[in-house]
């Protein structure tokens, strides 16, 4: 069974790489792995050593701290499942976010306001 941390940071890697619009294909050219290696990272099914993970953070263009925002130093027998409510593991959420930060500035806030007029059942 994987580590809690290995399944985080692989979370946290795919998170990236949807946002940037990234293919698996396309991380592991970056890297210079094969994108079987990148799937076994971001399930958590192979852990990322350090200068794996410095070199990601560099073809993702961001610090290597991301990969642990939001970590718990142990998870809780309360915690839910994984993939039940984890934005960072639904593939329709993280497109959501790309497609709504590709908007114009005015176009994201009408935007979300149709989208709080629609949650609030108007």
């Amino acid at each position: 069974m994987a580590h809690h941390v290995d399944v985080h940071v692989g979370k946290r890697i795919r998170h990236r790489r949807w946002m940037m619009g990234l293919t698996q294909q396309q991380l592991g050219g970056r890297v210079g792995i094969k994108f079987q290696q990148i799937q076994k990272y971001e399930t958590g099914a192979n852990r990322v050593s350090a200068s794996r993970l410095w070199q990601i953070a560099d073809a993702l263009d961001i610090p290597v701290t991301f990969f642990f925002e939001g970590l718990e130093s142990e998870p809780t027998r309360d915690t839910a499942p994984a993939g039940s409510g984890d934005l960072l593991s639904d593939r329709e959420a993280l497109e959501l976010i790309r497609s709504y930060y590709a908007l114009p500035e005015a176009k994201r806030r009408s935007f979300l306001d149709l989208a709080r007029a629609l949650a609030d059942g108007d």
